[in-house]
């Protein structure tokens, strides 16, 4: 790393996906810019359930030209993400409730563009949940990104592995995913299929895997395998693209409660726009010093 040898942290999770926060916005307790601290290595490092804190990965809070804040969002083996929806809501509570704004309306600077935080507090001033306007929703291959025709839709189309049919839909949310509609969600699924797909030859990028579960047409039940992570409690993105994949597909209306297993999130689709909008809780956890070891 280098020869910082602590840092201050804040763990938050957003219905269960957990991640480390360092900001990096000049406060007291900053990591400063200057340290040339390895954010991959420290996101491995830190990540680790074992010899580290324990998250999905590490969120870097950083100033932006372009934004109020900017984000950089590692997954636990260190690979850089370009969005993350629960660690935006995160981003939103850190920033208000410890005094970096005072803005109910915050705009985030990601690697999948500017994202709009609406920041709804509780009696006490503090931040209780967030609706985060995640952007447009493509299914073109090319944005996605998926091998192929870049103008053309990858939907329902069925993929073969280890024997077993999937019906993939590919959708970009900022980052590749691929939704697959199931009768039954089973650990099988996403341990050993999730892990496999992830990294298929179809995925010029990898890929956050799906398998989800339409109750009626506003609730789904989800799973999610998680690129450069594993199986994770929640995935926002995860949660926007099976939305989308499922209104594609004519399951779903443009409203519903994506259920996961660290929780819930309502997330609305705008057919009109091709807007998608998350919204869902932010919690602290625990906040220290890391030493490296």
């Amino acid at each position: 790393m280098s020869e910082i040898r602590r840092l201050y942290f804040t763990k938050m999770q957003g219905i269960g996906n957990d991640y480390i926060y360092v900001d990096m916005l000049g406060s007291p307790t900053s990591l400063k810019t200057d340290d040339k601290i390895s954010l991959p290595e420290l996101s491995r490092k830190i990540s680790d359930r074992h010899f580290g804190v324990g998250s999905d990965g590490l969120i870097a809070i950083l100033p932006s030209a372009s934004a109020d804040f900017r984000m950089r969002m590692f997954n636990a083996d260190g690979s850089e993400a370009q969005m993350c929806g629960n660690g935006s809501r995160c981003v939103g509570k850190y920033v208000h409730d410890k005094g970096f704004t005072d803005k109910t309306v915050v705009t985030l600077e990601t690697r999948a563009g500017i994202k709009v935080l609406h920041l709804h507090l509780n009696d006490e001033g503090k931040v209780e949940s967030v609706t985060v306007d995640m952007g447009v929703a493509s299914l073109k291959r090319g944005d996605v990104p998926v091998v192929g025709d870049k103008d053309s839709e990858l939907v329902n189309v069925p993929v073969e592995v280890d024997g077993e049919m999937f019906g993939i839909t590919a959708v970009g949310m900022g980052n590749p995913h691929g939704v697959i509609f199931v009768d039954e969600i089973t650990d099988r699924h996403i341990h050993y299929y999730g892990k496999i797909l992830e990294t298929h030859e179809m995925w010029p990028e990898r890929a956050n895997i799906e398998f989800a579960k339409v109750i009626d047409r506003r609730h789904i039940d989800m799973r999610v395998w998680e690129r450069g992570s594993g199986e994770t409690l929640a995935c926002g993105t995860g949660a926007c693209a099976t939305m989308v994949a499922a209104f594609k597909l004519g399951l779903i209306d443009e409203e519903a409660e994506l259920r996961l297993l660290g929780g819930n999130l309502t997330i609305r689709y705008d057919a009109s726009t091709g807007r998608v909008y998350m919204r869902g809780g932010a919690e602290f956890v625990a906040e220290g010093w890391y030493f490296e070891m």
